[in-house]
């Protein structure tokens, strides 16, 4: 049975601006709704095209603490009364715009219109491109991320009674999301990135796998800088996989970053868009009844368009063609949906790859296998 797929997006989702210097542009959200309007892909009668609605203060309380609330609240209207070091924000990664606040609860609410599409059995699968903030933190903002909608949306899911497995495929280790349910078993969370000995957050060793029930149910599989993709789909299929068949989970949430891809330009693996759709794919063929998919990670802005096209189409159960669509090529400058050509990587970097993640794998193995029933 073809998979009933909604797509939750609407232009406010596109149109703040953190900085005028800030890598996360979310005009990059825009670039993926036309490329998949230009394929045609929101015609298919399986497929449903949502409007986002805001997500209310009383939602994001399952998770942040009102004092953090009430500060980008404030924030939003431009009052500089507030202890902005307190909440970290400030120049950088976390700086305070007008509408900090409305842009950061649209976005949170786009999750929960996908999480209640998915409840209400509109639909068996719902993508929020918007969504995958995984960094935010209870009281403060983390690594570009207001308000951790992954968290909001998977506690969501299990206070209507359904087994969550939470993966992450972003480049950047889902510590956000690992400290909301680092000591309880009600999720699993596995995370797939760059290990932290070279990328922010610095989090996300083999070692860390929960901690009282939560023993076994946090995992992450640390990668080395240039990890192409035969090594992480060879670290997904090795790790992840039998650990999400052994856990059954009836629901799926995933959070897809692509800032994975060779052409990030703050990032350090090596990822085609074929790659990351075929890590999407393999998540699709566990065949959990419902599947909550969001956004993050994604620094060039094409490359996220063009990955995030494909993953839509997986998720859909379409084939879309490698050649753009003209109107959308010309405008932006890309012919292929498909990366083209091999990605330059020295011999040595490509074997100290492989055996990083032969050793983290190890030891996932060792430290996680056995906890889950699994040799």
């Amino acid at each position: 049975m073809t998979r009933k797929t909604a797509f939750v997006y609407a232009d406010g989702l596109s149109r703040h601006v953190l900085s005028e210097t800030h890598p996360m542009k979310p005009a990059r959200l825009r670039y993926t709704y036309e490329l998949l309007q230009a394929y045609g892909a929101f015609d298919a009668p399986n497929v449903s095209l949502v409007n986002p609605r805001v997500a209310g203060a009383d939602e994001m309380l399952s998770y942040h603490t009102p004092e953090y609330i009430d500060a980008v609240r404030r924030l939003n209207d431009g009052d500089m009364g507030v202890d902005q070091g307190r909440f970290n924000f400030g120049p950088g990664d976390n700086p305070a715009y007008r509408g900090i606040y409305d842009a950061s609860a649209l976005s949170t609410g786009a999750t929960l219109t996908a999480v209640e599409m998915l409840l209400s059995d509109d639909a068996d699968a719902a993508f929020s491109i918007s969504g995958g903030l995984h960094h935010a933190m209870p009281s403060y903002a983390y690594g570009f991320c207001v308000f951790n909608d992954p968290v909001i949306g998977i506690k969501r899911l299990l206070a209507a009674g359904m087994r969550v497995a939470y993966v992450d495929i972003d480049c950047h280790h889902g510590d956000g999301v690992q400290h909301a349910f680092y000591d309880t078993d009600s999720a699993l969370t596995i995370s797939l990135h760059e290990s932290g000995a070279f990328l922010f957050p610095g989090t996300g060793h083999a070692q860390e796998i929960g901690a009282g029930r939560g023993r076994g149910y946090s995992v992450n599989l640390p990668l080395y800088p240039y990890t192409t993709d035969d090594v992480y789909l060879w670290a997904l299929r090795e790790v992840a996989m039998p650990l999400l068949r052994r856990f059954r989970p009836d629901a799926l949430v995933t959070q897809l970053g692509i800032d994975s891809h060779f052409r990030d330009p703050i990032t350090h693996l090596a990822l085609s868009v074929q790659g990351h759709a075929a890590a999407v794919r393999e998540l699709a063929s566990l065949g959990v009844p419902k599947w909550l998919a969001l956004g993050g990670g994604g620094y060039d802005l094409q490359a996220v368009a063009r990955a995030w096209a494909l993953d839509f189409a997986v998720m859909s159960e379409q084939e879309l063609p490698a050649h753009i669509p003209q109107a959308y090529a010309d405008r932006h400058g890309v012919a292929s949906l498909h990366d083209e050509g091999e990605f330059p990587i020295p011999a040595d970097t490509v074997r100290d790859a492989r055996t990083f993640a032969e050793a983290s794998a190890q030891a996932v193995r060792r430290l996680v296998f056995s906890v889950q029933g699994l040799r």
